[in-house]
Formats: C-alpha cells, sequence, structure tokens
C-alpha cells in the first residue's frame, strides 16, 4: 500500500469514526486506526478489508462480521439498508396499492446486537410512514417468516446470521402482500428484487437524513408466538398417527428455538423431550461447539452424549435461528448413533408426507404404493428439492402421483414452486407446510420428524429400517458432500475456472455423459454459479461456491439397485466405495 493509499484509509476511517452513532464500534475503530498508523501488520489489513467495499445486499440480505466500517455489518450499513428497503416497500405498494399504507414486520434473533439493529429498523420504517411491527422477543427465523402472512405484511426482515461463526451477523428479507407476486408472498427475496433493493440502498443521502422515528411502531403481543406454535402443533395428525411414545433429546445450539421447539413438541402430543442443559439457553457466544451449525463435526456430541445417558429414540437439533433440522438415532446395524444426513431425512418426510395425503396409516416406508393407490393419476401439488439435493424425493413423488419440480439452491427458490406441497434441500432445511412458513422451518420440520419416527418405533422399527424399505422400493441413493473452506473468496473464482477449463473426464471409473455449466442457465433452471456432471452409471456431482460463506461445496450422489433386503448390506459397502472413489476423483480436479 502507497503512502497516500494509506492517508485514503486513514482519513475514511476518521470520519467514519467521528460519524459512527455506536460509540462501541467507532472506539473500535479508532484503536484499529491508532494501531496502523502505528505500523501494526494485522491492525492494517483489518481496516484495509473493514473498508474494501461496501456490504453488498443481495438475495440472502446482508450477512458478515460485526465491526465498524462498510464492509461489515454495524449500525450504519444497517440504517442505510433499512433506508433502502424501506423506500423499496413504499414504491412497490405505492405502484401495486396506490393508498394503501405499506406494512412491515421485524424479529432478530440472540446474536450480538441483533436487537439493537432490529429496533432501529422499527425506528426508519415508522419515520418512512410504513405500519412496522416488531417481535416481542427474539424468536426463531421460522416465526417471523410466518408473521409476515398472518399480519399480511408487504415486507419483513430478520436480523439473523443463522449458522454462521458468533462473530457474524445478517439482515434477511421476506416479501409480501403488495411487494411482490403471489407465489413469493412470506418467501426469501430473489433476482429482480435484490437488484431493486440494493439500488435503493445506493441511493440514501447522508447518514445523518436517514431519520428514526422515537416511536410509532408496535411490539406485538406474545400471542403471535403462542398462535404460530398452536398453528405448528396442528400439524400432527393424531388420528391418523396416534404413536406418541418417543423418547426425544433436543439441542437449540445456543439458539433462540428451544423454547419455542419444546412448546410445540409438548402440544403435538410429543411430552418426552430433554433439552440438551448446556446448550438449552440462547448465548451469543456458542461456547459449547466450534461452528454452531449441527452439520459441523462435533455440534451434536453433547446431544448424543444426553441421548445416550436418557436412552432416547431420537435427537433433534436445530440450527441457533431454527430454521434447519438435524436427526440422530441409533443405527440398528451398529448400535452407535449417527446422524442422519439432510437427504436422509428428506426422503423420510417425503414419503411421510405422501402417507399422509393418502390417508393411510402405513408410514413413511409404505408411501409410495399408498399414495400411487389413492392417487390413481397424477395428485395435485408439487414435491420439490434444490438441484444439489438426493434425486430419491422425485422417485417417491412419481410412484404416487405427484410432480416433482428441481431448482436452485436456496429455499427462496423452493418456497416459489407453484403448487407446493413439500420442498426440501440437502443442507438440512425442510418445508413442510408452505401455507403456513413459505421457507425452511426446523420446529415444523421436528413435529413431522417425531411424528414418522413415533410410527416406526410403534411398529417395532426404527427409521432407518423406513429408509431401508424406501431404499427397496426406489434404489439405493448414496450421497456425501465436500467443503472446502478458504480464507480468500477469490480462491473460490480460481477453483471454478480450473474446473471449467479442464473439464474431469470421469468420476469413481464412470465416465462423464453429460456435463452442464449452470451459469449459462437452461430450460427450467436460471443461471447460477456452479457445475454439474452426470456420468454412464447415474453418479451425479455438482460443484458450486456457497452463497454464505467462503466455501467451495461438492455434492455426490451414487446409485445402487437393490432387489431384497439381503442385497443392502453389500449395495451399501459398493456405494461407499464409489462415494470414496469420486471423492478422490474430486479432490485431483480441484488440484488438492
Amino acid at each position: 500500500m502507497t503512502s497516500s493509499d494509506a492517508e485514503s484509509l486513514f482519513s475514511r476511517a476518521r470520519e467514519w469514526a467521528a460519524k459512527d452513532p455506536d460509540p462501541a464500534t467507532s472506539a473500535e475503530l479508532t484503536e484499529l486506526l491508532r494501531l496502523s498508523e502505528d505500523g501494526s501488520p494485522a491492525a492494517l489489513q483489518e481496516l484495509t478489508d473493514s473498508f474494501n467495499g461496501t456490504l453488498q445486499f443481495g438475495t440472502a440480505g446482508l450477512r458478515a462480521a460485526l465491526g465498524p466500517g462498510p464492509n461489515r455489518m454495524n449500525r450504519v450499513v444497517v440504517r442505510r439498508a433499512a433506508a433502502g428497503l424501506a423506500a423499496f416497500l413504499a414504491d412497490a405498494v405505492r405502484e401495486a396499492a396506490p393508498g394503501t399504507r405499506p406494512r412491515a414486520v421485524v424479529g432478530y434473533d440472540a446474536r450480538y446486537n441483533s436487537d439493537v439493529f432490529a429496533e432501529e429498523t422499527a425506528a426508519i420504517f415508522a419515520a418512512a410512514g410504513i405500519e412496522t411491527f416488531l417481535l416481542p422477543a427474539a424468536l426463531p427465523t421460522p416465526l417471523l417468516a410466518y408473521a409476515v402472512r398472518a399480519l399480511d405484511c408487504d415486507g419483513g426482515v430478520m436480523v439473523t446470521a443463522s449458522h454462521n461463526p458468533p462473530q457474524d451477523n445478517g439482515y434477511k428479507v421476506y416479501l409480501g402482500r403488495h411487494a411482490v407476486e403471489e407465489s413469493g408472498r412470506g418467501a426469501q427475496i430473489v433476482a429482480p428484487y435484490d437488484g431493486m433493493i440494493a439500488a435503493r440502498i445506493a441511493a440514501v443521502g447522508a447518514l445523518e437524513s436517514i431519520a428514526l422515528a422515537a416511536d410509532g411502531w408496535t411490539v406485538l403481543d406474545p400471542s403471535i408466538a403462542a398462535d404460530y406454535q398452536r398453528a405448528t402443533a396442528a400439524l400432527a395428525d393424531p388420528a391418523r398417527f396416534p404413536a406418541r411414545d418417543l423418547k426425544i433429546v433436543l439441542t437449540p445450539m445456543h439458539g433462540v428455538g428451544g423454547e419455542t421447539a419444546v412448546a410445540v413438541l409438548n402440544a403435538a402430543g410429543f411430552a418426552d423431550v430433554t433439552l440438551v442443559a448446556e446448550q438449552a439457553e440462547p448465548d451469543p457466544d456458542f461456547p459449547t461447539v466450534n461452528f454452531p451449525n449441527p452439520e459441523e463435526p462435533g455440534a451434536l456430541d453433547l446431544a448424543l452424549a444426553t441421548a445416550a445417558r436418557v436412552d432416547a429414540d431420537i435427537v433433534l437439533a436445530n440450527d441457533p435461528d431454527a430454521d434447519r433440522a438435524a436427526v440422530a438415532a441409533k443405527d440398528p446395524d451398529t448400535g452407535a448413533w449417527r446422524m442422519l444426513r439432510g437427504d436422509e431425512v428428506g426422503a423420510l418426510l417425503g414419503a411421510h408426507i405422501v402417507a399422509r395425503l393418502a390417508g393411510g396409516t402405513g408410514g413413511a416406508g409404505g408411501a409410495g404404493t399408498a399414495g400411487a393407490d389413492r392417487a390413481g393419476s397424477k395428485g395435485a401439488g408439487v414435491f420439490a428439492s434444490s438441484i444439489v439435493s438426493s434425486r430419491l424425493l422425485a422417485r417417491i413423488a412419481a410412484a404416487s402421483g405427484y410432480a416433482h419440480e428441481e431448482t436452485l439452491t436456496g429455499f427462496k427458490w423452493i418456497s416459489r414452486v407453484p403448487g407446493l406441497l413439500y420442498g426440501y434441500e440437502e443442507a438440512l432445511g425442510y418445508c413442510v407446510a408452505p401455507d403456513l412458513v413459505r421457507d425452511k422451518d426446523g420446529i415444523s420440520a421436528a413435529v413431522l420428524i417425531a411424528e414418522l419416527a413415533a410410527a416406526a418405533k410403534a411398529d417395532g422399527k426404527t427409521v432407518f429400517d423406513t429408509l431401508n424399505e424406501l431404499y427397496l422400493r426406489h434404489g439405493l441413493h448414496a450421497s456425501d458432500q465436500l467443503s472446502i473452506r478458504v480464507a480468500d473468496s477469490g480462491l473460490l473464482d480460481a477453483m471454478m475456472n480450473r474446473l471449467r477449463v479442464s473439464a474431469p473426464e470421469s468420476f469413481g471409473s464412470s465416465a462423464v455423459e453429460t456435463f452442464v455449466d449452470l451459469a449459462e442457465g437452461s430450460g427450467h433452471l436460471p443461471p447460477t454459479d456452479g457445475l454439474l456432471y452426470l456420468t454412464k452409471d447415474q453418479t451425479r456431482v455438482i460443484i458450486r461456491p456457497s452463497g454464505t460463506e467462503p466455501k467451495l461445496k461438492c455434492y455426490l450422489e451414487v446409485l445402487r439397485p437393490v432387489e431384497s433386503a439381503a442385497e443392502l448390506p453389500e449395495a451399501r459397502q459398493a456405494a461407499r466405495a464409489a462415494l470414496d472413489s469420486v471423492l478422490g476423483d474430486v479432490r485431483e480436479a480441484l488440484g488438492l
């Protein structure tokens, strides 16, 4: 960095610190500036990154580390985002319903500064003439998504960074009523709305020009949470699936879902729920896990230890904002507890929902036949999953007479599928009640997971037995994933370019027959940065950069036919060997 570049950086930092409305980040920036001027390389690097452009608003809203500067999450960045979103909502409602007052709801989790960001958003919305509701406490993201529809709002904001590390926070945006088309009401934003909102944010004037009302918004009564709990518990179907003998261990992963999830499960008839004591209360430091994500190694260790101690039947885990659900159970083949993959849970829920729609009580494993008998012709409604999720759900749906639609990754796409009955993505996201919450919801998913697990137990089975029944009907679908975390997001572009220039010719000794650069789009999918390979033996490999973290994600799936239960052990071994071979080929292709 030249001396003139450094002085320009220091000057911008001084100006920011002088105008920062938050004394904490102003003091942090002042100290960072002092250390940088004194020659600290680490401080200079952090200062440079904090002012390296402006945090960009996209379909995921905003998400970044907390701290001072335009490239971090802080009160200045949030105020500008709120002002821009307010302008967008006002314009959208004015155009769609002249004379109607815009309406919005704001929620927040228990991360650092979430409550502050939420209250300032409400103050800015109110000053802009928007009828504004603020959730009464730190509550799960699905409850905010529920409120957007229940309160007939034009927009919603959830201040959360979901399962990101503790130093992060975020700003997730939903649209509704007059601000978006019918299929997107209550869903997260997609293009072109992200660009339209980003343009309004860019047009916001000086920080001091943003008006904040001293009052004028409504802090909602706790009954909004009770309404969500009642509606979610009512998803259970005790008339057709009466079994409730299930010992559950639940962890909210230091997040905000514990109280709500226990209340919903209890109301649905599942009385034996043990919370993981060390992770039961919200804690923004997430002290017992390296990453507060149920997918991460070690994240479920305390839950599994609790399950072993109380002799539980199943472990349910939500991420900190409770929009995802993980499941673990004791595998009868090994006697050991293991976490089910998102694709396994996605298939179980899909088959269970088919059984519920069919009116049968045979459980998820028998859904294929029962649904086909009921449907006769194609069933009304659609099942959906993301392009990186297992192909098993499509087979379950087809066998029962239902349509299936494949979408891009993310519930902003899945939730928009017309006629959606059920949708999931492999990253532990499930939408089991799209008319209630048009987004992934780890709490409603937990209710139906408990219901199907209890039904299996009543039949003398486990969820693994139910999975085996699905494999016998539809073939063994085995999946795995490779995630490569990088320090510099620029490395992701380099990895993707390497694959585009030198495309692999085979995976697992099976020749690539189809290669699709998803960036070019297709007949049913809009463009996205990703590469898809399909080999002669139907092995599928998809590689894409994560949309929310500095990771390259590789999704693998192999298929193996099975004719009888006796063939399953050998088929599993063959599938595992094939996945290991494909993993090796992916690593080689990436130069790892």
